[in-house]
């Protein structure tokens, strides 16, 4: 069996998992493409090649009946729709984060998913496909360092562009370790809080940055995290995990480190795509792997749903300043794996 994709929504992510699809991933091809505005359709049409076919209407995108998978790239106010479409036509669906843009909306996605009996979904958070961030998981499930008792994060960024806005140093930023450190231990969020260091003189007005973010887990685990989003000096990302029998630290990917005029020096990352481009490209190869069985890996639509709920306690402990908590009401059986 090949996954004949139709990908609903063909701005900057969705035309890069299109020329992905057709160039690097195996099992896959695009047979359809659909953009609100025609003139984005035919530009991912013109990226897939072939005999694509361009549609502007989601639903008959998805209905397609040459379409038997689906790739979700639409903004993210506008993913619940064609998600619970896709799942409502029993044809598996990879969903870019964020799986919608409230927990009202990701939570009609997992009722809709439940009520069709099948595992469909998976959200886009490249992380967990990371090589770093694997090994990491993979010492810590070893043992061989004991429980994790503390983890440091950095997630750092040279700029932001005007509209960028204090809530999204949880929502588009911070985002991401709140997916992927859950994860990494095997743990769920209890607790988190937002804490408001001095603030940069390079943010523009009304942003608040740097932010510190503290989040415990069920089990005690502590992280803490630096967003900094002017930091003006690259993309720098950094997690360490300190157990009881050591420490595990996952730096920047290693660039030459350089003697010149006086300076020993090793570059770092410009910007997120580059240094998470690889993940990407294991990340669709592992959806399509799944979707192929009839399966999904990844983070599902629940995990999508816990981390929109954090996320929104985060924003709250924004403005509180105070510890909030994280409810979920449990895990559904549908979701334990």
């Amino acid at each position: 069996m090949e996954l004949n994709i139709a990908v609903i929504g063909c701005g900057m992510i969705g035309r890069e998992h299109i020329e992905r699809i057709q160039n690097r991933i195996r099992g896959a091809q695009v047979v359809a493409v659909c953009d609100v505005f025609e003139e984005g359709a035919k530009k991912g049409a013109e990226i897939a090649g072939g005999n694509v076919k361009v549609y502007t209407d989601f639903h008959k995108a998805i209905n397609d009946p040459d379409v038997n998978a689906v790739v979700v790239t639409t903004p993210g106010a506008f993913h619940k729709e064609p998600v619970i479409a896709a799942i409502e036509a029993g044809k598996p669906v990879f969903s870019e984060k964020p799986l919608a843009n409230t927990a009202a909306d990701c939570k009609a996605v997992v009722d809709a998913e439940m009520a069709s009996g099948k595992h469909l979904v998976q959200v886009g958070f490249m992380r967990r496909y990371d090589r770093g961030y694997k090994q990491v998981k993979e010492l810590i499930d070893s043992g061989k360092f004991g429980a994790p008792m503390v983890i440091k994060c950095t997630h750092r960024a040279d700029g932001v562009a005007p509209d960028y806005t204090t809530a999204m140093a949880v929502t588009d930023t911070a985002i991401h370790e709140i997916d992927v450190l859950p994860w990494l231990i095997g743990d769920e969020w209890d607790e988190v809080q937002c804490i408001m260091p001095k603030t940069s003189s390079k943010a523009h007005e009304g942003l608040k940055d740097p932010q510190i973010m503290i989040m415990k887990t069920k089990g005690g685990i502590v992280n803490v995290l630096e967003v900094n989003v002017n930091c003006g000096f690259g993309y720098d990302i950094n997690c360490e995990v300190v157990c009881e029998n050591g420490v595990i630290n996952l730096p920047c990917p290693s660039f030459p480190t350089v003697r010149y005029a006086n300076n020993v020096s090793t570059k770092i990352e410009d910007n997120w795509i580059l240094r998470f481009i690889d993940s990407y490209d294991v990340e669709i190869q592992d959806w399509v792997d799944h979707a192929v069985k009839g399966e999904t890996g990844g983070s599902s639509a629940w995990d999508g749903y816990v981390a929109s709920i954090t996320a929104d306690a985060l924003v709250k402990s924004q403005t509180s300043g105070k510890a909030e908590k994280v409810v979920t009401g449990g895990t559904p059986d549908f979701y334990k794996k």
